[in-house]
């Protein structure tokens, strides 16, 4: 079977650094965290008071307040984001049979706001169940690329992936996969979480996986640092469109990029932990050069997963080094978790968006709150410390791996 060749052709974000992709981009390169103490909800008996929150979202720029009322916040911002993709794709005004196009979403949790307001209001109560009838649409991980094909009218594949904060690059990898054999000529992908809640917040305090450095949220997220203490909760959404590269250019779209292969692989070791000699990792990304077709010493830049967790950085950096060998002292390596913090599900659709731009723009996104450097780091590794790097970049990798042991690492490379 010839596979065809699948580009990025529209781009869309709502995200704790910027609610378009321009704003999201300027500020990631210049190194701006999107931390801060935590408006939601008090959050003053909680271990985590701060978090990476989307900021001035005004829902009012896409929905009728009606309608707004009826979607979670996952929805919300992941909506957001595909109508900002839409638009920069130029699919809304051309010629197109969305009998063709499709959904292929990603989120970890789905509407847990929803899932926390209801359960609450029926505690509080007498005991009769009074629930809205909107509870289980809003809340279920699946809706949001339900009503995503809704605003458009698109009745190809669709349906949503789940599998922890891998969810958004597994998505992106069946859309890249769907359409490279021919089952679709366009896929809108990415993902979108909102789980900065109480429910949110304690669950993960439980788990003893977050920052808790409540004096200076802006320096938090620190990965590969020695004082790293854990990842910064974050929320938003991130929308790619990919095409059929023929379809593409029989429209005159733009091209951002190319996708050129996907990986995946388990770790089989922990629920939480991830291999400690970074096997999983080790596996995810030597598949994904595999379906590539292209060498280690092709690849100029990796979007880590890089969660400024303990065990997760050093596991993901052996990897690193297990597979490219001499080479991994010729790549930029960085962690834009640093400045947007972890949006779980979601993470791998805008750190997907940081490595498309990335290599469009010729621009290492920096990994930021480097203080003091792990003395365990290999130093000849470019981590692309505190400062974007101006480089030419030829192809890429993005990762990301999930609680459960999920990994799934997709190639990106300049289209030409």
């Amino acid at each position: 079977m010839q596979l065809k060749r699948v580009v990025v052709t529209g781009l869309g974000a709502v995200t704790p650094l910027g609610n378009t992709v321009n704003d999201y981009w300027t500020n990631l390169i210049n190194g701006v965290s999107g931390a801060a103490p935590i408006t939601r909800f008090d959050a003053s008996k909680f271990k985590t008071r701060f978090a990476c929150e989307v900021k001035g979202f005004d829902p009012d720029q896409y929905f009728d307040k009606k309608e707004s009322r009826r979607l979670d916040a996952y929805s919300l911002y992941g909506i957001a984001a595909s109508v900002q993709a839409m638009e920069d794709s130029g699919l809304l005004s051309a010629k197109v049979d969305n009998n063709e196009i499709g959904v292929i979403w990603g989120s970890g949790i789905g509407g847990l706001d929803t899932f926390q307001t209801e359960t609450f209001g029926f505690a509080k109560g007498d005991g009769t169940p009074r629930f809205s009838p909107f509870f289980i649409p809003k809340m279920i991980a699946d809706i949001c690329s339900g009503h995503i094909s809704m605003r458009f009218g698109l009745r190809g594949p669709n349906f949503t992936t789940v599998s922890a904060c891998a969810s958004s690059t597994n998505a992106m990898i069946d859309a890249f996969n769907y359409i490279r054999m021919g089952k679709a000529v366009a896929i809108v992908t990415g993902g979108s979480e909102a789980a900065i809640n109480e429910s949110g917040i304690g669950g993960f305090n439980a788990c003893q996986a977050m920052s808790q450095r409540n004096e200076n949220p802006a320096t938090a997220s620190r990965p590969y640092d020695k004082d790293r203490d854990g990842f910064v909760l974050g929320e938003g959404s991130g929308a790619i469109i990919l095409e059929e590269l023929d379809h593409a250019l029989a429209r005159g779209a733009k091209i951002y990029a190319e996708i050129i292969g996907g990986g995946m692989s388990a770790d089989a070791h922990h629920i939480t932990a991830p291999h400690p000699d970074g096997l999983g990792a080790t596996l995810v990304m030597s598949r994904a050069l595999k379906d590539a077709g292209i060498l280690p010493s092709d690849i100029d830049y990796i979007n880590t997963h890089g969660t400024s967790t303990p065990l997760g950085d050093m596991a993901e950096l052996k990897a690193i080094k297990n597979i490219f060998g001499d080479s991994a002292y010729k790549l930029n390596i960085s962690s834009t978790k640093s400045m947007t913090g972890h949006l779980l599900g979601a993470a791998g659709a805008i750190e997907g968006i940081a490595t498309i731009l990335a290599i469009k723009n010729g621009i290492i996104p920096p990994t930021i709150n480097n203080l003091n450097p792990d003395p365990e780091l290999d130093p000849k590794l470019n981590l692309t410390f505190n400062k974007m790097q101006k480089r030419e970049v030829r192809a890429a990798i993005s990762n990301t791996f999930g609680f459960g042991g999920h990994n799934a690492a997709v190639v990106i490379k300049k289209y030409n």
